[in-house]
């Protein structure tokens, strides 16, 4: 009876549905764990943490002072650690603490991370006075505050130190704010507008064209382009020096006084001292920096925004690019051509095309598009720049195109299963009416396939966001001191290279120097481009069901 139970209840499907629905939670799970594992390390990177002292004298060492942040701990057997340090474990311990400790001082030591034996602590506090300095070079300072300097001369020292400290940073931020703006918009502008002048004047050799008159007009330009470098050189030295002026006296962990100039510094803080609220302001600011500032320092430190610009820069392009070339091709192949043997066999390579890795795409698309169609675009219309190529060179453009070729299976697969879910008698009905059949199809047809296109593009942005490899030789730079968009004609430099958050993680992950003040930057870097995945595709998403509720004749 309970076979027969047994059969029934397996005959009817229900294991099958059991076993669907648990094999999804458990994905979702796996998803939901690894986005939290990712969250939870790489946020965790912009929390002002405290600064401890710590008295250490292990057995093989002269008893010293170590200060610094933890950031991790470990713990392993005792016996373990006997084979590893090749000395007895303390009596009565069977498990082993290990400390990872942000000394930082990277100028003054040969590493800023350490790992320690909790057992080894003699003493442990977290004085008010502690001072961390996040610097434009060399990672983090941690010490006392002694005193604060102008022209080499102390002007506070002891309780006025740190008040003076704070006030003196605040007129060298305002300085740098100022630099950064005569450096990244005047003298580049400026450079910009020589260059292409440059480039006239070669033009009108190349062309017979460099008669007197003409080279006249281009030297007035270049003068004015000349006198106004010269002003904004004068203005940047004069900045240079008074922005060199201050600087700081602090006292490291073994007693060695350092002096620090106040405009190699980014923050200073008093971790100690900070209350929660205070934290959870400068917690804020840290994303925001991480956001919107510029990387530095091999990029473990600073912020990611060059690489997010690029990321949706090069999306959107790709986008603009690969909705047209796999809308027509899925119209042609569902609307005009007589089906056979040869669109089968179209579409069956339109779906092998989908699953070629994607590095054979960038070999492609640098042969391609950069070597052949760049070379012959600068050989045409660039000739004045030769030899530096100007398309003939990976960039944007490229890279977009590439990525555009890599999904455009996706888009047409998509555009034709919607196109098909038309009904036939709206066509005919449209026909009827004496529309033609270009009207039909641009009238009737395609806005009601809309919603299947943008499921497509979805599809191509999801998969395209993520893509690294095809990207290494098509456009994609460590670091690209220039974006692609700026307010120099013509605005848009698809000829660039760019970053982009995919190679920005494989960069920071494997090639970095520093491995430990790297790897929360991974995290908090690979956080980000699932965000911005996200956010992209929940825009197509709104369109989408915006489209879908319109034209809801397809349900």
């Amino acid at each position: 009876m309970m076979i027969d139970k047994l059969k029934n209840w397996w005959g009817s499907g229900s294991p099958w549905i059991w076993l669907n629905a648990g094999a999804v939670s458990i994905s979702l799970l796996l998803v939901i764990g690894i986005l939290a594992m990712i969250m939870v390390k790489g946020m965790g990177h912009f929390w002002v943490s405290d600064i401890y002292q710590l008295d250490y004298h292990d057995s093989k060492a002269q008893p010293r002072t170590i200060i610094g942040e933890r950031i991790e701990t470990a713990e392993f057997s005792s016996k373990l650690f006997e084979e590893v340090a090749s000395v007895k474990a303390p009596a009565g311990v069977d498990v082993i603490q290990r400390v990872l400790i942000k000394s930082g001082n990277r100028d003054q030591a040969s590493a800023d991370f350490q790992w320690i034996y909790a057992h080894y602590i003699t003493k442990q506090a977290k004085p008010e006075h502690l001072i961390k300095l996040e610097r434009l070079e060399w990672g983090n300072f941690y010490g006392y505050l002694k005193d604060v300097k102008e022209q080499g001369r102390v002007v506070a020292s002891e309780k006025q130190a740190w008040d003076e400290l704070n006030h003196r940073f605040q007129r060298v931020l305002g300085l740098r704010s100022e630099l950064e703006e005569l450096e990244k918009n005047s003298i580049s502008s400026i450079n910009y507008g020589l260059e292409r002048l440059r480039l006239k004047k070669r033009k009108l050799e190349l062309e017979n064209k460099n008669s007197a008159e003409n080279l006249a007009a281009l030297a007035v330009k270049e003068d004015a382009f000349k006198a106004d470098y010269q002003i904004v050189i004068k203005r940047l030295n004069l900045l240079r020096d008074e922005i060199k002026r201050d600087s700081a006296t602090f006292i490291t962990a073994d007693n060695k006084e350092v002096v620090v100039s106040l405009h190699m510094l980014v923050s200073i803080l008093k971790p100690n001292q900070m209350s929660v609220v205070s934290k959870l302001g400068h917690y804020a600011l840290n994303f925001y920096n991480f956001i919107f500032e510029d990387p530095r320092e091999a990029n473990t430190e600073g912020g990611v925004f060059p690489a997010i610009f690029g990321t949706v820069m090069m999306v959107i392009l790709m986008s603009i690019l690969v909705t047209p070339f796999g809308v027509i091709a899925a119209v042609y192949l569902r609307e005009y051509a007589r089906q056979g043997p040869l669109i089968r066999l179209i579409r069956i390579a339109v779906n092998n095309l989908a699953g070629v890795p994607s590095i054979v795409y960038g070999v492609f698309g640098l042969g391609f598009f950069v070597y052949f169609l760049g070379g012959n675009i600068d050989q045409l219309f660039y000739p004045e720049a030769l030899p530096a190529p100007t398309y003939g060179t990976p960039g944007l453009v490229w890279a977009a195109l590439t990525l555009a070729l890599l999904t455009v299976p996706v888009v047409i697969v998509s555009t034709e299963e919607g196109l098909a879910r038309i009904p036939k008698n709206l066509r005919e009905g449209s026909l009827a009416l004496g529309a033609t059949k270009a009207e039909t199809l641009w009238r009737v047809i395609l806005p009601m396939s809309s919603p299947a296109i943008m499921t497509g593009l979805i599809l191509a942005v999801a998969r395209a966001a993520g893509e690294v490899a095809p990207l290494m030789l098509v456009g994609v730079v460590k670091l690209a001191p220039e974006l692609p968009l700026d307010d120099n004609f013509p605005f848009l430099h698809m000829e660039r290279k760019f970053m982009h958050l995919g190679f920005h993680i494989y960069d920071v992950g494997f090639q970095s120097p520093n491995v430990e003040a790297a790897r929360p930057l991974v995290y908090a870097t690979a956080f980000l481009l699932v965000l911005v995945i996200v956010l992209l595709n929940l825009s197509a998403i709104m369109l989408r069901n915006r489209l879908r509720e319109k034209y809801k004749a397809l349900d």
